[in-house]
């Protein structure tokens, strides 16, 4: 538990002074704790240590969370690639979903979401990198989507999220994630009213705060190196 809470802090602290240093305000970038392939005891111990919103990856692994640990205050972020099949699911646990990159899958939450709940709060996942392995709207028809998606009833239009190819070099993590801030500020420029650039893990987080970042996404650092999902929660995705 300890070491949990000793790399929240770890984290916050990094998080704030790379903030400071590109003269961004702190409070402004939320740290989404990513919890794939951990039990739910271990998201139990980083919300006993203050975190409060996690992510996951896999559809059951969010369902079966979410059920043990119901009776706690936690944010729910969906940030793994959705099948159609899988949406309700999605729809009726999840607070956020990160990865909405087809304009059928946000179809499908709009009107599997309870309306008598708050609007499902969505980014829409641009394949910033353009890779063939990747899941992501290509950045030119990342417009297009996002006025359908703002226009869907019990939806939140609220950002762009990407996962940009890896490299250790700072100055290339940067050009990545400048690549989405221009797209966010093209989209804002067209009134769409974007608030959330959900961009940067556990070694790239510093780049993606330079560039504006205002969700970090970081599970690794927070919980150690994962150990293989089951079959079960891969198939269920």
């Amino acid at each position: 538990m300890n070491d949990i809470c000793d790399n929240i802090h770890s984290i916050q602290d990094s998080i704030e002074t790379t903030a400071r240093r590109f003269n961004r305000p702190p409070e402004n970038i939320k740290l989404l704790a990513v919890s794939k392939t951990w039990p739910a005891e271990v998201v139990r111990t980083a919300w006993s240590c203050g975190q409060r919103c996690f992510g996951e990856n896999y559809v059951n692994e969010l369902i079966d969370k979410a059920k043990k640990l119901e009776e706690l205050d936690i944010e729910w972020h969906f940030i793994g690639h959705l099948q159609s099949n899988k949406s309700r699911a999605v729809a009726e646990t999840a607070d956020w979903v990160h990865s909405v990159d087809r304009l059928s899958i946000a179809k499908r939450l709009s009107a599997q979401r309870d309306p008598h709940r708050p609007p499902l709060q969505v980014c829409v996942q641009i394949n910033v990198s353009e890779e063939a392995s990747k899941s992501g709207i290509k950045p030119s028809e990342a417009l297009s989507l996002l006025h359908q998606v703002r226009d869907l009833p019990n939806l939140k239009l609220r950002g762009l999220m990407a996962i940009p190819a890896k490299t250790t070099q700072f100055t290339g993590q940067r050009a990545a994630f400048a690549r989405l801030r221009e797209l966010f500020e093209q989209a804002n420029r067209q009134g769409l009213q974007l608030d959330t650039l959900s961009m940067g893990m556990s070694n790239d987080f510093a780049a993606a705060i330079a560039e504006g970042a205002t969700l970090v996404r970081v599970g690794t650092a927070i919980f150690g190196e994962r150990v293989a999902a089951p079959q079960a929660l891969k198939s269920g995705r």
